[in-house]
């Protein structure tokens, strides 16, 4: 299956797009920055494991979305309490965030177990 076909790669690009379009006035550029690097690692780093070989790659490259909506989230907070970000507005982006990390968690444990069973496979008792 390619990355553009994954429902988790789909919501996280979305929600993406939402953090460029919640800070287009945002006028502290290092904020804006930081924010919008965060929103777009998630996407990003789902299709770039997707992309690699091994199923050890894509776990790791799973946990680095997963670490990147850690951040988003973390700069949401932060974004609302000093009231460069519309608080209801983010609180939707937050939610979205923290069930994409469920998703992904959930896609690194599948994996993590593929891994394993590829390894038993390989041990001789």
């Amino acid at each position: 299956m390619r990355f553009e076909q994954l429902d988790v790669w789909k919501r996280a690009s979305r929600l993406s797009c939402d953090i460029y379009k919640a800070t287009e006035a945002v006028q502290n550029w290092g904020f804006k920055d930081q924010i919008t690097r965060s929103g777009l690692s998630v996407p990003s780093n789902i299709a770039e494991g997707e992309e690699r070989e091994t199923n050890k790659e894509k776990v790791r490259f799973l946990y680095y979305a997963k670490g990147s909506l850690g951040e988003l989230v973390t700069q949401l907070y932060i974004g609302i309490e000093v009231g460069y970000l519309n608080k209801e507005r983010s609180m939707e982006m937050i939610k979205e965030a923290k069930e994409l990390a469920k998703i992904i968690g959930s896609l690194i444990r599948n994996k993590e177990s593929q891994i394993k069973e590829e390894n038993a496979d390989y041990n001789i008792d």
